[in-house]
């Protein structure tokens, strides 16, 4: 299959880019205007590749005709879903058209900046980002809008796009109400319960200077972004004609878990999920079967029963879950999932920001009654609280987290209830425990190395001390 986000090997140059495909798409931006911009993309079938699907050219049009003199591109590239690893795989291998389609963004909304969020933690991919702002800039190939690196915290929710303004804007990754393209960088009008941003001082002064201005900011996934240069330089159709009905093109696919070897992979949608894990992931090893698939932790979970559903919105739908950003965590016969359920629940019960207290107490108690049932202290009463939880826990909500609280706990609850049984009626489980959560650190000659701390993390976001030794 011919690929057209990952080279074979990385890219070390801009002409290594050029040589690749590259810098096409922005030279067609600028032929075609904005608007022809939007109506391509628009009719390319293009998704949103950082979980949520939304339709790319939707959301640029929305952005684009918002009112407001001021505008920001935003690249997403804190990527923290457990799972994943698939935008860091991206920027380590192909930066530069990361940047070819920011410039893109920036040109069809008017931008005045862009900026480039990633980690601090991710040490290389920075470097490699940096570098190619550099060289693109040099070359004539980065548009003419200001490109910035922003660096943040750990937090899985500096990756929830209005909790990423905030972090640009020197704040602690706390989600705001309302979406970028009502209320995005810099706006000078506070709104519904956090204080207004300094102006930028390099904002353009215009119609709306003496009003409150929203400043409207597309924040889109690196992927995403850096699917939009081949899409202008061959075409809608070209990217139509592959993929599904309703999930057009290819996509960077990541498999983890108990499967042969780790790995991240582009792929064309539509592969089934059985076929994925085989190319992606080798396999299962000799002996053993899959029991259970998980897309990130935002996804109900999929047995090894439905391993044909396609590897796409619409055909993970069918099974029941979702594609997310497409990392999948492959468990197999001897994983215990209550195990992986208390788990799932302990990440993003921490991870909360506890601006909403639904979210931030129902996933606590949900997984402190998952905690009894996992090491023998549970009773049915802990099972009703969990399920009287789960009906609450999205109250209020800023952001999507309480909702994969819901989806995926609920989905691991109704697909292995025998196992919730066993422990709840004190038959000895004996599957396997204390499994890692993949919130994966890298991923180098077939192994994911997960982060070791995330179980030393706390609900306040601070971290324990780990025991000696560890």
């Amino acid at each position: 299959m011919v690929s057209f986000l990952l080279p074979d090997e990385p890219l070390r140059s801009v002409d290594e880019y050029v040589a690749f495909g590259g810098a096409q798409g922005l030279a067609r931006a600028r032929e075609l205007g904005p608007e022809q911009t939007i109506q391509e993309i628009s009719l390319s079938g293009l998704r949103g590749r950082g979980g949520g699907g939304f339709p790319t050219g939707r959301k640029w049009q929305t952005v684009r005709r918002a009112r407001g003199t001021t505008k920001y591109v935003v690249v997403n590239a804190a990527e923290g879903e457990p799972g994943t690893f698939k935008d860091r795989a991206l920027m380590r291998r192909n930066p530069y058209q990361i940047v070819e389609g920011a410039a893109i963004a920036a040109l069809t909304m008017g931008a005045v900046r862009v900026y480039i969020c990633l980690k601090a933690t991710f040490e290389q991919e920075i470097a490699r980002m940096t570098e190619a702002v550099e060289e693109m800039q040099v070359a004539g190939l980065a548009g003419n809008t200001t490109m910035a690196i922003v660096t943040g915290p750990e937090e899985y929710l500096f990756g929830e796009e209005k909790a990423m303004l905030e972090v640009i804007e020197g704040n602690a990754p706390l989600p705001r109400l309302l979406p970028p393209f009502e209320h995005g960088l810099f706006a000078v009008a506070p709104q519904m319960g956090w204080q207004a941003a300094g102006a930028d001082p390099d904002a353009p002064r215009g119609r709306f200077q003496a009003q409150p201005q929203s400043n409207p900011t597309l924040v889109n996934n690196a992927e995403t972004l850096a699917t939009v240069p081949p899409v202008l330089a061959h075409g809608a159709e070209w990217h139509r004609a592959m993929g599904t009905a309703h999930s057009a093109g290819h996509v960077i696919c990541t498999v983890v878990g108990d499967v042969s070897h780790a790995g991240v992979a582009e792929i064309e949608l539509g592969m089934s999920l059985g076929e994925a894990i085989a190319q992606i992931g080798g396999g299962m090893p000799p002996g053993r079967e899959v029991k259970a698939v998980c897309s990130g932790v935002a996804n109900a979970v999929v047995t090894g029963a439905h391993l044909d559903a396609e590897v796409s919105h619409e055909g993970m739908q069918a099974a029941g879950s979702g594609l997310g950003s497409a990392g999948f965590i492959v468990y197999d016969d001897t994983a215990c999932m209550v195990d992986v359920a208390h788990a799932f629940s302990r990440f993003l019960w921490v991870e909360s920001c506890g601006q909403c207290e639904a979210c931030k107490l129902g996933s606590e108690d949900i997984t402190a009654a998952l905690e009894r049932i996992e090491f023998g202290g549970g009773a049915d009463i802990d099972v009703q609280e969990i399920g009287a939880r789960l009906l609450t826990v999205t109250d209020g909500t800023r952001c999507a987290l309480p909702v994969e609280e819901q989806i995926v706990i609920a989905s691991i609850l109704r697909t292995y209830p025998e196992e919730f049984a066993d422990h709840l009626e004190g038959r000895l489980c004996e599957r396997r425990h204390d499994l890692d959560l993949p919130k994966i650190v890298d991923i180098a000659d077939g192994v994911a190395r997960y982060d070791e701390h995330q179980r030393f993390k706390q609900a306040d976001w601070t971290y324990a001390a780990a025991p000696s030794g560890y």
